[in-house]
């Protein structure tokens, strides 16, 4: 395994390279917060995380399922998570942070890369939180029926979400480990014409009663890449306090739900495992 230090504030911090299963593995220490480092792989940024403030979101789709993480539960009451894809550990940090006493399951296929953050970004002792190195699907497979009161999925290979994450078959996966009342959350990246985003609602509103969509106005009407955040469940979801939350944004989000949502979707069918195909592969730009 390559691994390489360059030093970034004297002797306080130093990035740290190494080359993991997805590819090329960096920290990167945060110039403007002393303990906090952004976690790059093959150069595109995937996690932002502040050791001294594990409360604190940088990334606009990270906040925004923060947002989701807060209006899950009564404000501090501990809960059962599910997190698909682990990257820095960044939000089941979060959780552990703001509802102290959750319980926790982490599933990151890439087990150098868990053991690279493990080392660098050391989790705290008391967080209540478990980390699977299997494939998201397998992961959830273990997962108890019924265990969990909120599964959230933020998967990518290469840049890109694999294809068995984005079926009504797994969704049916995500249905059967999620307590009565429980939420799934997904981040979804599309760009113009956003196919695989329409694709992704139908999906979901074929397996949950309630959706909600979350992000920027810009990505909604398909004039860039960007990511998307996607709520569901059977119960009523507080839309007045989420729309609330993500306009007062650092980047202001726009949610649709209801009728506004459906009519989104373009008369786009649900995904199966016979037709799902992996999320498109983002623009060189984006990360420029």
């Amino acid at each position: 395994m390559a691994k390489s230090r360059k030093s970034r504030r004297g002797a306080t911090a130093a990035s740290v390279a190494e080359t993991v299963d997805g590819g090329l593995a960096e920290l990167i220490p945060d110039p403007d917060r002393a303990r906090a480092w952004t976690l790059l792989l093959d150069g595109a940024p995937q996690s932002h995380v502040d050791l001294d403030d594990p409360a604190f979101l940088s990334f606009e789709y990270q906040r925004r399922l923060g947002h989701v993480i807060d209006l899950v539960a009564p404000p501090g009451r501990p809960v059962r998570a599910v997190h698909l894809g682990g990257g820095a550990l960044t939000l089941a940090r979060y959780v552990a942070a703001t509802r102290p006493r959750s319980t926790q399951q982490v599933v990151e296929r890439d087990a150098p890369l868990v053991e690279l953050v493990r080392r660098e970004l050391p989790l705290d002792r008391n967080a209540r939180i478990r980390v699977r190195s299997t494939d998201a699907r397998e992961g959830l497979a273990k997962v108890p029926d019924g265990w969990a009161d909120l599964v959230v999925a933020d998967v990518f290979s290469g840049a890109r979400t694999p294809a068995h994450l984005t079926s009504t078959e797994f969704l049916d996966e995500v249905r059967r480990a999620l307590a009565p009342g429980g939420w799934y959350a997904a981040n979804l990246a599309d760009g113009p014409p956003l196919t695989h985003l329409r694709g992704q609602i139908a999906t979901a509103a074929a397996r949950f009663a309630e959706l909600a969509l979350v992000a920027d106005p810009t990505v909604l009407r398909g004039r860039r890449f960007g990511n998307a955040v996607l709520v569901a469940a059977d119960e009523p979801l507080p839309i007045p306090e989420l729309t609330r939350r993500a306009a007062s944004d650092p980047h202001p989000g726009r949610v649709e739900h209801g009728r506004a949502l459906r009519d989104f979707t373009g008369g786009a069918t649900p995904v199966t495992d016979a037709s799902a195909v992996d999320s498109p592969a983002p623009p060189a730009s984006v990360f420029t």
